[in-house]
């Protein structure tokens, strides 16, 4: 009887013990290091519109965006789909989406800097993105 009092503690111990880590959010969420430079504006030739990406797989969940394209430059990115399904996704994505809507914007391209502790999601974002800008590019 005392080995199946102790295994439930241990157990209950294990369980709270795991709960307490799935809630914590110890990786530090850095913004990409902006290693991209901003490109030519002139040397871009999107139509204007709303282009939607493809849906990537971010490990965690998917990933999609829509870029819009005004006066042929890309005017917003908005997130179709982020991975939303446990606390430690919604705290990532709460992050790291301004962060690589920014730097969409700002290099103009969909070769944004990786964002460390959403890895996942940053790529994902490039890709989804990188589909969207060549429906928009101009032929």
């Amino acid at each position: 009887m005392r080995k199946y009092v102790v295994g439930i503690g241990v157990g209950f111990v294990l369980l709270v013990y795991s709960v307490a880590l799935r809630s914590q959010h110890t990786e530090a969420i850095l913004p990409p290091s902006s290693l991209s430079k901003p490109v030519n504006a002139a040397s871009i030739a999107y139509k204007d519109g709303t282009y939607t990406g493809t849906v990537e797989n971010a490990f965690y969940g998917n990933v999609q965006v829509a870029a819009t394209i005004r006066n042929r430059k890309i005017a917003s990115v908005s997130f179709l789909r982020s991975p939303h399904e446990n606390p430690n996704s919604i705290y990532v994505n709460t992050q790291a989406d301004p962060y690589l809507k920014e730097e969409a914007l700002k290099v103009q391209t969909a070769q944004v800097g990786i964002i460390t502790g959403a890895t996942f999601t940053s790529q994902a974002f490039r890709q989804s993105l990188q589909h969207a800008l060549m429906q928009a590019k101009v032929k």
